[in-house]
Order: C-alpha cells, then sequence, then structure tokens
C-alpha cells in the first residue's frame, strides 16, 4: 500500500511572536533565535526522503521554509492557500492585554471559532474551503513525502480536516514554533502518527 507522509511544520519564532502580538496577515521575520530553530528542524527533516517542500508566502514561514530548503536543496514552492487566517482588526494588539480587555469575546472565540467568530476575521467557511482544498491538491501530488510549513491556524485547520474535525474544535489542537506533526494518507483516509513534535529544539 502507498503511504504519502506530509510533514507539518510551524513556522520558527518571528519577531511578533516574540513581542506576544497577534499576527494573522500582519508580517515579521524571524528573531535570531528563530533563526537557530528553523536550522535545527531543517536538520531534523534530513533523512526522511522528503520531495517537496511546500510554503505560505508570508515572511515568517517562508524563511523557515527557505531554511529547510537549504539543507535539504529542494526548491520551495510557495502556495497562496498557506496563509494564515486573518484576524482582522485585532492584528497587531498584545494576545495577553485581549485576553484582559475583551476576555469573553476570546474566550468563546478559543471554545468555538465557528460559533462565536472575532468581529472581522476572516469567514470561517471561506477559510475551510482554501485550506480543504490544498489538502485535496496535496494527497493528489506524485511525491510521497512532503513538507508543508505555514501557520498554527492555517494548520490546526489541516489536521481538523484531515482526521474529521470539526474547525470548532481547532484551538484544542496546539503547535509550537517549528513543532513537527506527521500526517499519513493511505489513499482512503488520514492518520496522524504524531503532533507538535519538538525533539529537535533539545540538541
Amino acid at each position: 500500500m502507498r503511504i504519502k507522509r506530509i510533514y507539518l511544520v510551524r513556522h520558527a519564532q518571528s519577531e511578533f511572536n516574540e513581542k506576544g502580538l497577534f499576527q494573522g496577515r500582519l508580517d515579521s521575520d524571524l528573531t535570531p533565535l528563530g533563526f537557530v530553530q528553523a536550522r535545527m528542524v531543517a536538520n531534523f527533516l534530513k533523512g526522511k526522503n522528503i520531495q517537496a517542500i511546500l510554503s505560505s508566502p508570508q515572511r515568517r514561514a517562508y524563511k523557515t521554509a527557505l531554511t529547510i530548503s537549504d539543507v535539504l536543496d529542494l526548491p520551495v514552492e510557495i502556495d497562496e492557500r498557506l496563509r494564515e487566517m486573518s484576524f482582522g482588526n485585532l492584528e497587531g494588539k498584545r494576545f495577553l492585554d485581549l485576553a484582559s480587555q475583551e476576555r469573553d469575546l476570546i474566550k468563546a472565540w478559543l471554545e468555538n471559532p465557528v460559533k462565536s467568530p472575532l468581529p472581522t476575521q476572516e469567514s470561517m467557511i471561506l477559510f475551510e474551503e482554501r485550506v480543504k482544498s490544498f489538502l485535496e491538491d496535496i494527497t493528489a501530488r506524485e511525491e510521497e513525502t512532503v513538507v508543508v510549513v505555514a501557520h498554527g491556524g492555517t494548520l490546526h485547520a489541516l489536521v481538523c480536516l484531515a482526521i474529521g474535525i470539526s474547525l470548532e474544535k481547532m484551538w484544542w489542537v496546539h503547535m509550537d514554533n517549528t513543532g513537527v506533526s506527521l500526517l499519513e494518507h493511505d489513499g482512503g483516509s488520514f492518520r496522524l502518527r504524531f503532533l507538535n513534535k519538538l525533539c529537535h529544539l533539545n540538541h
């Protein structure tokens, strides 16, 4: 049986991550620590027969993907569908401040972003459609082992849609900077082999 392996990598630490800011469609470069993390996750992926690297066009993901590209000697393919969810007018604000000032709003959104979306965020219907479209296309590719470098929200949605969990629960999934998760597809269904592996950061 032919098994397709899809390694999901959340981008390395960005400047906005370091400041605790809601990023979404905003962008920032990697921090010095982020560049180190990117190199460490790239080394983790060596020897895994990776045949393609796909990345969000946003700088924090693309710079992470470029580091992986350098180590694995593979080109990076940009896919617009891997952009992070837009969080609307809350982008650029400190998450801890929002959790305090807009406690009920943030709590309800984290519990169920479908039923309690942020006031001006990207439509959950459109978000699901673009992530599902990417998932369908990647399973149809010829390569057996690929790396996808993207963002927390986008990757959470990919995992949920792959294994049949509603996006109502997408914030129940957690991925740290350069956390690696592995989806396997046997031609019929997906299996989540592991989630948010961080052992590479201990070396």
